[in-house]
């Protein structure tokens, strides 16, 4: 197990942050400070930064069974009334995956907030790897008791289902009856920094990129598979050869040679498979794109209250379309309805906006 280096990021910019390196074991290899004056600059290493806990909204919401994107389209519709940004300027970030019935975690916190997060660690020189407010540090009481262990001039307090970090004066009107138990050993505050950065409950740093380009990468898959029975058994060699890297030189020769045995043309091009891949992508879903966007008119208008914004074929990347709608199971009803043409719906990104759902999806063949 490689070192993992925990730094807690100050209120005030101008602060240095203290930093903990903990090895295998979960034993503390090191304790230090870093400031933007420091000359060298700190190791690479996997980084987890504790930051202020009064910045992020943090609660347990009721979510319908969702994807992750949905869910966190969910969690700002139920949390709209505590916000004071729009959702486009908020990042949303779940916890782990409860017990049926039971509410998730939820976190929030302003883009611009963690856009100076960043700016501040990469001004120590650090990146990083995972973001956790410092209040889900704390380990959660059995009892209807509140921990409460000071960071800086805020206190953060922690309870069954709650986590939230105040000035110290409105501890006893957030406590609102219930026992403030004070931690102030060092020891147990530093074994849980230690706990949360070997295993952090929640990530606040923002998915959006990683999810767009996992979610680009997705489509050409599909694309690519679905095609298959209409171009030619060689795209399958091709899946399969990305799929073992051991037998990828071997399975790439052999889809050459198809490729300049079915296509000719495709074989004198400078890179055969990716212009394959690219007529793969091109090729319109079953029926053509009139019949496809006849049957996604036809499944989007047997859904109460839903509209068809924008719907685009593009060369490269197929046919896509966004669909504002009042439930979040609404593109389940319109998948089901574009199977029976022999159609899929994939969603790919969900956002509200002022109480309704928009959903981009993509149409491609049924499997």
């Amino acid at each position: 197990m490689k070192p993992t280096r925990l730094i807690l990021i100050p209120a005030l910019a101008g602060d240095p942050a203290p930093y903990l390196v903990i090895g295998t074991g979960g034993y503390v290899l090191e304790r230090g400070v870093l400031s933007m004056e420091a000359v060298e600059q700190p190791e690479p290493m996997r980084t987890v930064a504790v930051a202020p806990g009064a910045d992020v909204l943090i609660r347990w919401v009721d979510l319908p069974p969702a994807s992750a994107a949905q869910q966190r389209a969910a969690a700002l519709w139920a949390l709209k009334d505590d916000l004071a940004a729009a959702p486009d300027r908020l990042s949303v970030a779940l916890g782990p995956v409860p017990a049926s019935g039971e509410p998730r975690l939820v976190t929030v916190v302003s883009l611009s907030l963690l856009d100076a997060w960043t700016d501040y660690l990469s001004g120590l020189g650090v990146r990083a790897d995972v973001l956790v407010p410092d209040v889900l540090t704390l380990t959660e009481p059995l009892d209807d008791s509140l921990t409460a262990v000071a960071f800086g001039d805020a206190i953060a307090l922690r309870g069954r289902r709650f986590a939230a970090s105040v000035q110290s004066d409105l501890v006893d009107l957030v406590a609102h009856g219930r026992t403030v138990e004070p931690v102030d050993d060092t020891a147990l505050i530093e074994r849980a920094l230690v706990q949360a950065a070997l295993a952090p409950l929640v990530d606040l740093t923002p998915t959006r990129q990683r999810e767009a380009a996992e979610s680009r990468r997705g489509w050409g898959r599909a694309a690519a598979l679905a095609a298959a029975v209409v171009l030619s058994p060689l795209v399958l060699m091709i899946a399969g050869a990305a799929r073992d890297d051991m037998a990828a030189s071997h399975a790439d020769d052999q889809a050459l040679s198809e490729i300049a045995r079915v296509d000719p043309e495709l074989a004198r091009t400078s890179d055969p498979v990716a212009a394959l891949r690219g007529r793969v992508r091109a090729a319109p879903p079953p029926g053509g794109v009139m019949a496809a966007t006849a049957a996604l008119f036809t499944a989007v208008e047997g859904v109460p209250d839903a509209e068809l914004d924008m719907l685009v074929v593009d060369p490269e990347d197929g046919m896509k379309a966004a669909v504002t709608h009042a439930d979040y199971s609404d593109i389940q009803t319109i998948d089901a309805a574009m199977r029976a043409s022999g159609l899929t719906v994939t969603e790919t990104g969900t956002e509200d906006n002022a109480g309704r759902v928009v959903s981009d999806i993509t149409i491609g063949a049924a499997r």
